[in-house]
């Protein structure tokens, strides 16, 4: 998996660069085959805006934009969201794998003998 973390006018600390990289290795435990995750955090005019790009093999890519006035807490929201939406999507791929009423064969009772 391919992880870029990028910060435009804004000087990103250690600290957050951790919390980044240790919430987008608990992406993993959604068993999606994500290839990319792009982080970009940049300074609008009243907030701090985050922005998750993942791009997940054989699905659309999953984009959450998030900001609040705090770094931390839109990283946080951000962070949510995008962890509610792979879990949606994962439980949709499960969902979709699984077998359906029309694969499962139907186990007939044997005739009763006629006397």
């Amino acid at each position: 998996m391919n992880v870029q973390i990028r910060a435009k006018e804004i000087t990103l600390t250690s600290h957050l660069n951790d919390h980044i990289a240790a919430a987008i290795d608990n992406f993993k435990r959604y068993h999606l085959d994500i290839t990319t995750v792009n982080v970009m955090i940049q300074k609008e005019k009243q907030a701090i805006q985050v922005e998750f790009d993942i791009r997940i093999a054989h699905a659309q890519p999953v984009v959450i934009t998030d900001s609040d006035a705090n770094i931390d807490a839109a990283i946080d929201l951000a962070i949510e969201r995008a962890n509610k939406a792979l879990r949606r999507l994962h439980d949709k791929m499960k969902d979709h794998q699984a077998t359906s009423l029309r694969d499962m064969e139907v186990a007939q009772e044997p005739e009763a003998e006629a006397e």
